[in-house]
């Protein structure tokens, strides 16, 4: 039992939690030096901020690295099957809008064998924040070629490189219509943190890319995002309200090429043509242009929160009105009503 389900009937939610009262009694077992572990501690670390009791919150994973996580929080749970975690996150959301509910995957589980449940989800708008791990490799099943791969990734599954092109969850999601949209990095302690507390009071569907290394299979794949020599001239920071600006000394920035389309420049050079970023502009094109910016994140790349919308949640607008509908009706006019009309027996 956590502390924030303590004595004397007092109102769990009104009592203070600490990162304790998220951490589970798991011995936390993921590979030394794994990305997962900056992001388990940054997710233990915030959960207090909610305010959201422990057994109020719920954590739904799929099969990968990424999986274990439900085990190390201190929430209800569940470790689904490959790719479902959506699907079972969308399934519990229609039933208890009351709960927090996140889902942790990781980008073979949700956008391989899960990638229909991913989609829909998010194009549904249903009330879940999805936490993407992305470390471009198969982990779990010791390193094979995953939907985020480059091409030419020469792995045990593709000795000859990779073929295929790979997804950018973030153009996914946009073009899925997510409401809420964003990309962090692992081992930014302070963007990671950011990123959660906006995403924490966002009404419908989140999804949140999470750059992860993975220090035995496809280690320093992000490097050049968070070495320090050189993150300040390829982390491209997003701040809504802001020109897009990067670089040592912000000497860069984000402009409108000659037929439309975003381009990198000198700030010197860009002039009126430079970007101000709006996450809340509800067309979600120059988002979607602001994923295009990188194919990889060996060269300059745009993190933080591409887009941050309201939208109308009909999952819970549905729920609402099925309890109102129970609320107005009797168990007996219940029964009365599903045994109505045209009825078949099979045996």
């Amino acid at each position: 039992m956590s502390s924030t389900q303590a004595t004397n009937g007092s109102d769990p939610a009104t009592l203070p939690m600490s990162k304790a009262d998220f951490q589970s009694d798991q011995e936390t077992r993921w590979c030394p030096g794994c990305g997962d572990y900056a992001v388990l501690a940054a997710v233990q670390g915030f959960m207090p901020e909610l305010g959201i009791p422990p057994e109020r919150i719920v954590f739904v994973t799929g099969i990968g690295c990424a999986g274990r996580f439900a085990y190390y929080m201190n929430t209800y749970g569940m470790h689904g099957i490959h790719g479902r975690g959506p699907a079972l996150a969308t399934g519990l959301a229609a039933a208890r809008d009351d709960l927090s509910i996140w889902v942790v995957t990781g980008d073979g589980d949700s956008l391989s064998i899960g990638g229909n449940h991913l989609i829909h989800a998010m194009r549904r708008n249903v009330p879940v924040k999805i936490l993407l791990f992305n470390n471009q490799i198969y982990g779990l099943t010791k390193g094979q070629a995953s939907p985020t791969s480059e091409v030419g990734k020469v792995t045990k599954s593709t000795p000859f490189g990779t073929i295929d092109e790979p997804f950018n969850p973030v153009s996914l999601a946009l073009g899925a219509e997510a409401s809420f949209v964003a990309r962090t990095i692992d081992r930014d302690k302070q963007h990671l943190a950011s990123v959660l507390r906006a995403v924490a009071s966002h009404r419908g569907a989140a999804l949140i890319e999470i750059y992860q290394n993975c220090p035995v299979f496809n280690d320093g794949a992000f490097s050049a995002l968070t070495d320090k020599e050189t993150r300040q001239s390829h982390q491209i920071r997003l701040e809504h309200g802001e020109p897009i600006r990067f670089g040592a000394d912000r000497e860069l920035g984000v402009m409108r090429g000659a037929g439309g389309e975003l381009e990198i420049a000198p700030v010197a050079e860009a002039g009126d043509a430079l970007v101000v970023h709006d996450a809340h502009r509800e067309d979600p094109s120059l988002a979607f242009a602001l994923s295009r910016l990188s194919t990889r994140p060996t060269s300059p790349t745009p993190i933080g929160i591409f887009r941050q919308v309201e939208r109308g949640v009909p999952l819970s607008e549905q729920g609402q009105r099925l309890s109102e509908a129970r609320a107005g009706i009797g168990d007996a006019d219940l029964d009365a009503l599903l045994g109505a009309g045209d009825t078949w027996t099979v045996r």
